[in-house]
């Protein structure tokens, strides 16, 4: 069962560039270091600077897993310290954690008398 963290924070306006090159470096880092996915969501509607980091995992023990190896990292650590101090209103970090709903049996069932 997939495990969804939604991070939403507000890009300072003086520091836009520099957020969003180091929310790219964040990103690339992560996935090429570490055991999910990530995507950067940018707004369409709402508040122009509100950024959010949407990371995907196997299951809760796989977060906990990646998270514990990324906090454990120095290069990771050196890469996020910054952004947080220096690119992103104090203050606006907003987590959520979503995990998708299991199908039924029964729904499997009727999907395998389709087939």
């Amino acid at each position: 069962m997939s495990v969804y963290v939604h991070q939403t924070f507000v890009i300072k306006q003086d520091k836009f560039k520099e957020g969003i090159d180091n929310l790219r470096e964040i990103k690339k880092f992560r996935m090429e270091n570490y055991n999910h996915k990530v995507e950067i969501l940018t707004p369409v509607s709402g508040e122009d600077h509100t950024y959010a980091l949407l990371s995907v995992y196997e299951g809760l023990a796989e977060m906990e897993l990646q998270n514990m190896k990324m906090f454990e990292d120095e290069e990771y650590l050196e890469l996020i310290g910054p952004f947080f101090l220096e690119n992103i209103e104090q203050g606006s970090m907003y987590t959520q954690i979503y995990r998708s709903l299991s199908e039924r049996k029964s729904d499997k069932k009727k999907e395998k008398e389709k087939d």
